[in-house]
């Protein structure tokens, strides 16, 4: 019952406002849901892309990383099987199976040369050991530490239980005396001398631990997101103290999400806030691990300034929708006031009266029968007047359905009209400008003229124009000598002098100024008119230039333009500004071409 209620209330307050006041509030209420729906779809569309936009690049970073440093640790690889192909390795092997060590330090000497070529091609490594039964073998520039045994080491011993070749994460170097940190690649030595699989020389290469997180990290650091580099258990391959966020690797629930996939991305909770989770396993050793985690809040965090900008434009929009739609309410209604305040006045017994509207919808409809009807009650009073008064109405509409003459049109009845004033000097020039325009308009059907000759053009044409608008305007040229021999597409400054008198000098009886210029600037042509008319809107007009619209607006400009396109491709350049006396300005940069040159590159 209260919601009836509440219904009946809301019509009744509905139907008591005017008329002008239910459209305005129809209007808002519309343009409130359209612009309130459509923010709403904008926002929904671009938080999605901008979602997988942002997890794809995460994950595209973090592949990018670890294929870095498969390829490095690869290159490695390939740096020790080129060792254990040198000819010195060779004699380690075999002197190692014969017990022999009467070559230690011949062999130890030509090893050097190895080593240096090893660690030239890749600067990450840090040392080299090969360790066999008769002795080790290593850089003379490392130092030894002889307290450590290689065969009582826990890498050999690790080596022992896997019985094959691994890389090591980070730890101490225990052979050398400078003990730096380290990653070591521990490998058992090969030879095409020994045919069983173990020939008691082993190799390990220490790699900087420091330039291998630097490899990885390299172009990877950013405020809002953290990278490791760990193993299976969450520990750091490189050794160093992960941060807090970098705890989170520690967790077990944090590691069961690790899937044996090669890469992959997950979302963890930790603490009320919620982390994207992106990683990428090496091939070289699968159980190492590089993870990128950042906060899904940072991740996202365009997504509200989206979220407040489309709010804003929203609610500037309705704002601004306000005052439009008020307007628009007003000049709908208008017509229908003005027939309100009419009726006032034949309530007043003021017959004369007329609703007048350009219009044909249905408030003027009831305007004109308004009209009929006073026309019918005045008739029975003032028979002869009513007669006289539609005669001189249906004068008006036929003076108001003529068009705007054509400029040919013009000419020749402005031509006539001379003629019969006896204005004979004005008509052979009228006559004989426009047979002139007319034959260099011809141009032999040639496509382009010289500058001249369109010059020519548009003198005979102001000629004629200036007959017709006497005392409108006044015409200055400012044209260099040597522009008058390049060529240019026929009737191509003609359209800018007439969009002047048509458009620029429409609200104006005299004092109208035209300027055209021509100078060459290099490889350039520059043509330029100006006027100080009543000027335009630059941006607009070019936009429309560009990509036409349905109203026949600029159609001149644009004519040019795609002429221009045609005749030049993307060699010329037209430019629409104001210029400083408020009127417009319109500038053709052309190519430098001299006169007799017909054909013009093609567009490309």
């Amino acid at each position: 019952m209260k919601k009836r209620d509440r219904w009946s209330f809301v019509q009744k307050l509905f139907h008591s406002i005017s008329l002008k006041q239910r459209v305005w509030l129809t209007f808002v209420i519309l343009i409130t849901i359209g612009l309130t729906a459509t923010g709403s779809i904008a926002y929904l569309i671009a938080s999605k892309e901008i979602q997988r936009n942002a997890f794809q690049s995460s994950q595209d970073t973090v592949n990018q990383s670890a294929q870095i440093v498969n390829e490095r640790l690869k290159n490695i690889g390939i740096a020790v099987r080129a060792l254990m192909f040198s000819q010195p390795f060779k004699q380690v092997v075999a002197d190692t199976q014969r017990k022999d060590a009467s070559h230690y330090y011949e062999t130890w000497s030509s090893l050097q040369y190895v080593f240096s070529q090893v660690k030239f091609n890749d600067p990450m490594i840090d040392s080299i050991l090969i360790a066999s039964p008769i002795g080790d073998f290593y850089e003379t520039s490392s130092v030894r530490d002889k307290s450590q045994s290689f065969f009582d080491s826990e890498l050999y011993m690790h080596f022992m239980e896997q019985n094959r070749g691994f890389w090591s994460k980070g730890h101490v170097d225990p052979y050398f005396t400078d003990h730096r940190q380290v990653i070591s690649l521990f490998v058992e030595g090969v030879s095409e001398f020994v045919h069983d699989m173990h020939t008691g020389v082993y190799v390990v290469i220490n790699v900087k631990a420091d330039d291998l997180q630097d490899l990885f990290m390299e172009n990877l650091s950013t405020a809002d997101k953290q990278y490791y580099f760990i193993d299976s258990l969450g520990e750091a391959v490189n050794g160093p103290t992960l941060t807090s966020d970098g705890q989170l690797t520690m967790h077990s629930e944090f590691i069961q999400q690790l899937t044996e996939e090669m890469t992959g991305s997950f979302f963890y909770s930790h603490d009320s806030k919620e982390y994207l989770v992106n990683y990428s396993r090496l091939d070289v050793k699968d159980d190492w691990i590089i993870v990128g985690i950042q906060s899904k809040t940072d991740l996202l965090a365009k997504l509200n300034g989206i979220k407040n900008a489309t709010s804003f434009v929203i609610l500037g929009f309705i704002i601004l929708s306000l005052f439009i739609t008020n307007k628009l309410t007003y000049l709908l209604l208008k017509p229908l006031f003005r027939l309100q305040k009419l009726m006032k006045r034949v309530e007043e017994n003021d017959l004369t009266v007329r609703f007048e509207s350009e219009f044909k919808d249905e408030i003027s409809q009831v305007g004109f029968r308004f009209n009929r009807m006073l026309d019918e009650i005045k008739q029975l009073i003032e028979d002869v007047k009513l007669r006289e008064r539609d005669k001189r109405k249906a004068e008006i509409k036929a003076l108001s359905a003529q068009m705007d003459p054509h400029f040919f049109y013009n000419t020749l009845n402005t031509i006539y009209c001379k003629s019969v004033l006896g204005e004979n000097d004005d008509v052979n020039e009228m006559i004989l400008a426009l047979s002139q325009m007319f034959q260099l308009s011809l141009s032999g059907g040639r496509d382009v003229i010289s500058l001249k000759d369109e010059l020519d053009h548009v003198r005979q044409y102001l000629a004629i124009q200036q007959k017709s608008y006497e005392n409108l305007f006044v015409c200055y040229y400012d044209i260099e000598s040597d522009s008058l021999e390049c060529t240019v597409p026929k009737i191509i400054v003609q359209p800018l002098v007439e969009n002047s008198i048509l458009h620029g000098f429409q609200d104006r009886m005299s004092g109208g100024e035209i300027h055209i210029s021509a100078r060459i600037d290099k490889e350039w042509l520059l043509l330029k008119v100006e006027d100080n008319g009543t000027g335009l809107l630059p941006d607009k007009l070019l936009a429309d230039i560009v990509q036409p619209t349905t109203l026949n607006k600029g159609y001149a400009l644009r004519n040019i333009y795609h002429r221009l396109q045609l005749y030049y491709g993307e060699r010329q350049r037209m430019e629409v500004g104001i210029n400083e006396w408020g009127g417009a300005r319109i500038e053709l940069w052309l190519p430098r071409w001299p006169e007799g040159k017909e054909t013009h590159e093609p567009i490309s």
